[in-house]
């Protein structure tokens, strides 16, 4: 379940939003929006700290230590409930649209009375801000646009949260006497971005244990439906969990239905038709006698399909079917092929972590390389100057060989500039071990233009690595507006990757870029984009948008051993 981490880190955020929204104090804000950063990805469960431990995490200082410290203790904070009660609800609710900053949402209010997302596309619509300073024709579309990305992820989840429940209430119930074995399904098992609601599904010949259970867990706010074979409960989140609890028998038939997709399992039906079968949750039968054929095992109901087992993520009728009837399945990459991460950041920019603290848990996690890839200057707020960055590379080499065999890579992750242009020049890129090139800023450029943007960068000789390509934020940002064929392109033909950000709430690629640019002969990188040793483990998320995207080992870069990375990264240098 959710560590109190995110539940504090969301409070402040939302008081950082308020402060912006009322006009006050723009450093207050910015305080209490990087202490919420620094609660969230915190290594320690804050719940088991006391003032004094809360006033160690960085950026908390006594007066914020002191509103954690008070919802840990009552489940709210008075100053936060006072800031709440003086914005209007329809202002709050604005601000959710991606691209619209607090301010405007006021002005909206205020000037025209729109208090809501659905008054505001109908203002829109019928042009009534054109009279308002800031909102021309372009200005509306793009408003639009991010209302449509709002509504489109409205009541889903992002992986990771949905993946804490599941795999919480997963050792809940495999604990009990009787339990088989327990999963969960659907679209997470699919390893979707975001997920509607988690499927559970047990083994296990008596179901009322497990249903009271999950019934009565702690995080369990309101139960939807209570029944035999299937118990519906809401989490204290707002998430659904879906308990069912199928025979032993017919656990492969039911984890086949219940992990999906819709598209793919109409396939498998029609498959299972033609061959005068019929395939349900209890298993696959013969259509006139009703025999059962196969239901013990996924792998049997799709070998009595004609098929090989089909992994999860493929699972989207994207063409999987007929492969694995030409016996031409990927052979997916997996976290375990992972050898390194690429792109990381510590506290010396806009990391929680020190590069001591990060590399000491990229080592637990067995890596034989992993890249410090700190933000270079012109990202002005991160405070990086080039004497910083030499002392950084000073202090890898000193570190060198104390963390077993794992190669320290001193990198950087670059602003690709609005004419494509990067922070330092080919002198100190040539410094580096590795180059990570971004767009931070002026997302709303034209399709052209940004092209171009994207392109320059490939085809300088010291970028590696394209990082979060599209700068989405899920449900919060849509991405920039590209030609993605001539991007991928150029990434093809310039030997530059193209990162699948693992961060769940980027995940860029997506799945379906990621299908295309393989077409084109791209390869990727998957990196955590960490900014604390907790986002190290987020590398399982991007390795399943990897999967999603049919990706195989050789497709990805830092699978590879360090030699053949390195020669990568000096395209086709020497």
């Amino acid at each position: 379940m959710p560590r109190a981490n995110d539940d504090a880190a969301a409070l402040l955020q939302e008081y950082a939003d308020l402060l912006a929204i009322t006009g006050g104090d723009a450093f207050k804000a910015r305080a209490y929006e990087k202490a919420a950063r620094a609660v969230g990805g915190y290594h320690a469960d804050i719940a088991t700290l006391d003032a004094k431990g809360l006033r160690e995490i960085p950026n908390v200082g006594k007066s914020i230590a002191d509103k954690v410290e008070e919802y840990l203790t009552t489940g709210r904070v008075a100053l936060i409930d006072e800031a709440r009660a003086a914005i209007p609800p329809g202002v709050r609710e604005l601000t959710a649209i991606p691209n619209l900053g607090p301010r405007k949402a006021m002005l909206l209010y205020d000037e025209l009375g729109i208090a809501s997302v659905d008054d505001l596309a109908a203002a829109i619509r019928a042009e009534r801000l054109r009279g308002l300073k800031g909102f021309g024709p372009k200005t509306e579309q793009n408003i639009l646009h991010s209302i449509d990305v709002l509504k489109r992820s409205s009541g889903r989840r992002l992986i990771n949260k949905a993946m804490d429940v599941a795999e919480q209430i997963v050792a809940d119930l495999s604990a009990i006497d009787g339990c088989e074995r327990c999963t969960y399904a659907g679209s997470l098992r699919r390893m979707r971005e975001t997920i509607g609601d988690v499927d559970i599904l047990v083994a296990a010949e008596s179901s009322a244990p497990f249903m009271a259970t999950l019934v009565d867990l702690p995080h369990t706010a309101e139960v939807i439906g209570h029944g035999d074979k299937k118990t519906s409960i809401r989490t204290d989140q707002g998430l659904q969990v879906d308990l069912r609890v199928l025979p032993p028998e017919s656990w492969g038939a039911g984890l086949q239905y219940f992990t999906g997709s819709k598209a793919h399992n109409i396939r498998t039906r029609e498959l299972a038709v033609r061959a005068k079968l019929k395939l349900s949750e209890y298993g696959l039968f013969e259509a006139e006698s009703g025999k059962t054929l196969a239901s013990r095992t996924e792998e049997d109901v799709y070998a009595r399909l004609g098929l090989p087992w089909i992994p999860p993520p493929l699972r989207e009728d994207r063409g999987e079917i007929e492969a694995a009837q030409r016996g031409e399945l990927p052979d997916l990459v997996t976290e375990a092929d992972i050898r390194g991460d690429l792109h990381t950041h510590t506290n010396l920019t806009d990391g929680l972590s020190s590069l001591e603290d990060m590399l000491a848990a990229a080592h637990a996690r067995g890596y034989a390389y992993y890249a410090v890839t700190d933000h270079a200057p012109d990202l002005v707020m991160q405070r990086m100057t080039t004497e910083k960055m030499l002392a950084q590379r000073e202090r890898i080499a000193e570190l060198q060989g104390q963390y077993g065999k794992m190669r320290i890579l001193h990198g950087t992750e670059l602003n690709i500039a609005p004419d494509g242009g990067l922070d330092w020049p080919d002198d100190i890129l040539a410094g580096f071990d590795i180059c990570v090139a971004s767009i931070h800023s002026h997302f709303n450029q034209n399709r052209a233009d940004i092209t171009k943007r994207l392109i320059r960068a490939c085809e300088n000789p010291h970028v590696a690595i394209i990082g979060h390509p599209t700068t989405r934020r899920i449900g919060k940002r849509p991405g920039i507006d590209a030609d993605w064929d001539a991007v991928f392109d150029a990434c093809a033909r310039t030997g530059t990757a193209l990162e699948i950000n693992s961060h769940p709430e980027r995940l860029d690629l997506r799945d379906e870029d990621i299908l295309r640019a393989k077409r084109h002969g791209v390869k990727f990188a998957v990196d955590s984009d960490s900014h604390s040793t907790t986002h190290l483990p987020y590398i399982r998320y991007g390795v399943g948008s990897a999967q999603r995207g049919w990706l195989e080992k050789d497709d990805v870069i830092n699978t590879w051993p360090l030699t053949k990375l390195r020669r990568f990264v000096r395209k086709g240098g020497s």
